[in-house]
């Protein structure tokens, strides 16, 4: 890599304040906020609004929608094209 020309890459906390999570991991984004971490060190945090632990898709609360009704509907409105 060239030196000079990437951002500073380090840890970060990021936190989900929707479900009261945080993770720490690398990243290279930086915030003014800080919090200090279960090893006693303190880092950068960047609040999320959604995570992991927060995603409908993650937690299984997703809902599946009904794209044959759709499809069905549409053929029924314009016609189906043979």
């Amino acid at each position: 890599m060239r030196e000079g020309i990437h951002p500073p890459y380090g840890p970060v906390v990021f936190r989900d304040r929707a479900a009261n999570h945080a993770f720490l991991t690398r990243s290279t984004m930086t915030s003014e906020k800080t919090i200090e971490w279960e090893d006693g060190h303190t880092y950068p945090v960047v609040d999320v609004e959604i995570s992991d632990v927060s995603h409908p898709f993650y937690t299984g609360t997703a809902r599946v929608l009904d794209t044959a009704g759709r499809v069905e509907r549409f053929e029924r409105r314009y016609g189906k094209q043979d």
